[in-house]
């Protein structure tokens, strides 16, 4: 990755970060990169001509407003964008690129690469992938190891889940915004119980929705009130209306939120590429014949367009 201006604030931070779209709001393939990135993929960082470390990625990525320390730096515009959490060491031995030109040059490519044929960083590029072999020289040229626990987790099968540290901070603003507004106290808590998908919004929306719409499950007592657009990214009016939700399992409603799963304005359910196919067997969702799940109103139809398009982990192809 390439990322002179924010390098400071993401490699000590422990992330990498890009708006979704470009200025002009077309779509820009090097942040769609973003979205092709698994726990446990090696980044690279990039700046001022060196590679001065790499990291391996915690999580997937998610949907995280912009670092309040990035202030109104470089290309940093868009207040809502891709986040992906990395834990990044230092190299012991920073390269530049264009020194090692002989030995890398073969390799460099030039669809996507993040450098030129001289070895010096595309401008343009903020993240790329690049081959294996590559990827083993540029690693064992500045001394990188992914730490052994790291390896061990990530691939057992058995991934442990970690915080998303984006999403609870701005979850948590929100909700600071909202007790101390100079909203009525009941409206207060209502806001701040759709959050967690009960209250005032499960009520509403269980005047349209029955059950869960994968599992059949209807006993309220096992369902969640799943916002359709994120409570973190909707207002106040969205957070308890019934058309920006859904009534879905615990299991379904995290693969809901995370964007591995989505569903297309017909009802059939769209799987993420990036989605670990067992677990979602385990959790009652086939990917060789996804469920069918029933038609939405207009309200829902509307939230599910912004769920598919900011949410839904699609992938990209390169």
């Amino acid at each position: 990755m390439n990322h002179k201006q924010t390098f400071r604030h993401e490699f000590r931070g422990g992330y990498i970060w890009s708006p979704k779209r470009r200025k002009d709001g077309a779509r820009n393939i090097f942040y769609d990169f973003m979205r092709m990135v698994r726990p446990g993929d090696v980044v690279f960082s990039y700046a001022d001509g060196l590679i001065h470390g790499s990291g391996a990625a915690k999580t997937h990525c998610y949907t995280s407003p912009r670092p309040d320390e990035f202030g109104h730096i470089g290309n940093a515009w868009d207040v809502i964008g891709w986040r992906v959490d990395v834990e990044f060491a230092a190299a012991a031995n920073p390269i530049q690129p264009r020194a090692v030109l002989d030995e890398i040059g073969p390799h460099i490519g030039v669809r996507h690469s993040p450098l030129n044929a001289d070895g010096t960083g595309r401008q343009a590029v903020y993240l790329a992938a690049i081959p294996d072999v590559l990827g083993h020289i540029v690693a064992e040229r500045i001394g990188f190891v992914v730490p052994a626990v790291q390896v061990a987790e990530l691939g057992s099968g058995n991934n442990i889940e970690v915080e998303l540290p984006g999403i609870d901070e701005w979850e948590q603003v929100e909700e600071r915004k909202i007790e101390s507004s100079e909203l009525p106290q009941t409206e207060r808590a209502a806001l701040i119980k759709s959050r967690l998908g009960q209250g005032r919004f499960k009520t509403n929306v269980s005047r349209f929705e029955t059950r869960c719409r994968v599992t059949q499950v209807s006993n309220p007592v096992h369902l969640i009130a799943s916002h359709i657009k994120p409570w973190r990214e909707s207002n106040n009016e969205e957070r308890l209306a019934a058309g920006n939700g859904l009534l879905l399992t615990p299991s379904i409603d995290h693969l809901f939120d995370r964007g591995f799963i989505s569903f297309a304005d017909s009802g059939e359910t769209l799987i993420s590429p990036i989605a670990d196919v067992d677990s979602l067997r385990r959790m009652g969702v086939d990917p060789g014949n996804p469920p069918r799940v029933g038609g939405f109103n207009s309200d829902q139809k509307y939230f599910l367009q912004h769920h598919r398009t900011s949410i839904f982990l699609e992938g990209v192809s390169a």
